[in-house]
């Protein structure tokens, strides 16, 4: 039988629900194996697993272990009175994984700010600008499903945890005893001791003012709001309070909410999966509005923890249809260069960012209208990090970045993507291009008459087993080591390796890629088009983006049913 399986069993410090878990499982190898056979592993995202009783999973013993590897780091950089702020959002024990984490640090002389409930993302990363916190916790697993939850670790930038802090994190938390070593109180004696801080609507309004004083075209917003009959859900997380209130703030006074899921609830009952890039995210709202015969101009949804934002439109026919996050980044940067043009705001060092895997379309409309473009690794860490660097020496003005997974951010006052904000700039998208006489749908129709027909499709092959982990590993070592030179019929003119840091080009040169080191393959194929290969870093699975260039949807089309079928045969074994 496993050792730490039979440690866990007998260990007196083991809760009776935990341990009744383990009796239950005591016959079955292959789930001991699941549970105990690796740890978690800590990366620059944090955690994130299935929650259940194991070093393998999401339970309070790994947050409270992890959660002391990170009070050796602060203690280190003597962060002990700056503090960490901590959030969570509505998934099944998130609150109890939250003040976990806040009786560690406070056992171990680290003050905390503690948020009073659930809160967005973006807000845990404005609140450590805001009260100069050495770093923050939030406990969330995003858009995943109703099993899992996730523990990400922020640094004094309000970025996600830097690799060299978070190998740090890794190293003292794997030397942590999980029952001896971990320290903890009550957070009732800490909040005596002075150690922790409650914080609630303070916060909420100092975030709020940071999201609209980034308002462009606040006019066209309050004046065509409720005429366009826009609709929001929360998709059962943290957005339900902020969004409609920064929305109502903006003038939208009869924002439509999807009432079925505006409550909080982390077992998701009305979707399959709280993720907003799926059309099925919106049927409860398609239904709604249909049922109340109503015409809607957008449905905005935000994921769990209000970081990404989904939009459905309806097309020339009149069907609602989920946009990609590389459309909606399209439509808004479009919005944003073109209204700061308008009214005279568009800084002279302009820059937009975007991570590596997103549309090149976003590319093609930043050169046109002369405004700097640069990728970054995926991660929105490496955004915020470039808004750290240009706020500092002042070399670009930050004006928008994205995710092609429906993230977005567009001032620097979160280092973090923000669906609240993006749902303010979304409005006020909407809004302008009814005020001009066009609906979304055409709108993107007129960008891609403009720049031609780009589509991006991710493919995600799930990794199972009991080390997925080591598996999208040997897969990843496996590919780089073919010779691959045309996928989807059309030829690899470069291949960049972010792991070794080169790219070499089908005419024999080489040159670096720029970009720190990354487990990904970039595959530049003739036409503009593009296949990227990477392993996620949260989930056990291996992706690979699809990114075309076409002339036509039915070249389009065509290209991307090739490539979907060249990479199902790298990756699934």
């Amino acid at each position: 039988m496993n050792k730490e399986f039979e440690r866990w069993l007998n260990n007196e410090n083991l809760d009776e629900s935990s341990k009744k878990r383990l009796l239950e499982i005591k016959d079955d190898e292959t789930a001991i194996a699941e549970r105990f056979a690796i740890p978690m592993s800590f990366g620059t995202a944090g955690l994130r697993s299935t929650m259940d009783v194991g070093i393998s999973k999401m339970n309070v013993y790994t947050v409270a272990q992890t959660t002391q590897g990170l009070a050796e780091l602060i203690i280190s950089a003597n962060g002990q009175e700056r503090g960490v702020a901590i959030s969570y959002d509505s998934r099944i024990d998130s609150d109890t994984f939250a003040k976990t984490a806040a009786e560690v640090l406070t056992a171990n002389g680290i003050k905390v700010y503690l948020f009073d409930g659930i809160r967005p993302t973006p807000e845990l990363s404005f609140a450590i600008l805001h009260y100069g916190c050495i770093a923050g916790i939030n406990v969330t697993a995003s858009h995943n499903p109703k099993e899992y939850n996730g523990y990400k670790v922020y640094w004094e930038d309000g970025a996600q945890l830097p690799p060299e802090h978070a190998e740090i994190v890794s190293k003292k938390a794997a030397e942590t005893d999980i029952f001896e070593g971990v320290k903890r109180i009550c957070l009732c004696e800490a909040e005596k001791n002075g150690l922790l801080v409650m914080i609630g609507d303070e916060c909420d309004e100092a975030f709020l003012k940071a999201v609209l004083d980034c308002r462009l075209d606040a006019e066209n917003t309050a004046k065509y709001g409720n005429e366009m009959n826009l609709a929001y859900s929360a998709l059962h997380g943290t957005g339900y309070k902020l969004v409609p209130e920064a929305l109502k703030r903006c003038g939208i006074d009869k924002l439509i909410t999807i009432d079925s899921q505006m409550i909080p609830d982390g077992n998701f009952p009305t979707v399959a999966s709280p993720n907003p890039e799926n059309r099925e995210c919106f049927e409860e709202a398609i239904k709604k509005l249909e049922a109340d015969g109503i015409d809607c101009g957008a449905i905005i949804a935000t994921d769990p923890d209000a970081d990404r934002i989904g939009l459905a439109i309806k097309d020339d026919n009149g069907e609602f249809f989920a946009l990609s996050g590389n459309q909606i980044g399209a439509l808004l940067i479009d919005h944003i260069i073109k209204i700061r043009k308008k009214n005279g705001n568009l800084p002279e060092n302009a820059c937009a960012i975007k991570s590596v895997v997103s549309s090149n379309l976003f590319d093609a409309i930043c050169e046109k209208h002369g405004v700097r473009h640069i990728n970054v690794l995926t991660g929105f860490k490496y955004i915020g990090e470039k808004i750290k660097e240009w706020t500092a020496d002042g070399s670009n003005t930050f004006i928008f970045g994205y995710e092609e997974s429906q993230g977005y951010l567009s001032a620097g006052y979160a280092r973090d993507k923000d669906a609240v904000g993006a749902s303010v700039l979304v409005a006020e998208m909407v809004c302008r291009h009814f005020a001009e006489g066009r609906s979304v749908y055409q709108a993107l129709q007129d960008i891609y008459k403009e720049y031609g027909i780009f589509r991006e499709t991710v493919l995600n092959i799930k990794i199972t087993g009991i080390d997925p982990m080591g598996l999208m590993g040997e897969t990843m070592a496996e590919i780089r080591n073919q010779a691959i030179d045309s996928i989807g019929g059309m030829k690899v003119v470069a291949q960049r390796d972010y792991l070794t840091g080169g790219i070499k080009k089908a005419d024999g040169g080489e040159e670096p890629t720029g970009l720190p080191k990354s487990n990904m393959l970039y595959y530049d194929l003739e036409g503009g088009s593009a296949v990227i290969i990477r392993p996620s870093g949260t989930e056990p699975k291996i992706k690979a983006y699809i990114l075309i260039r076409a002339e036509s949807e039915d070249e389009a089309t065509a290209k991307t049913d090739a490539c979907i079928a060249d990479c199902k045969k790298l990756l699934e074994k």
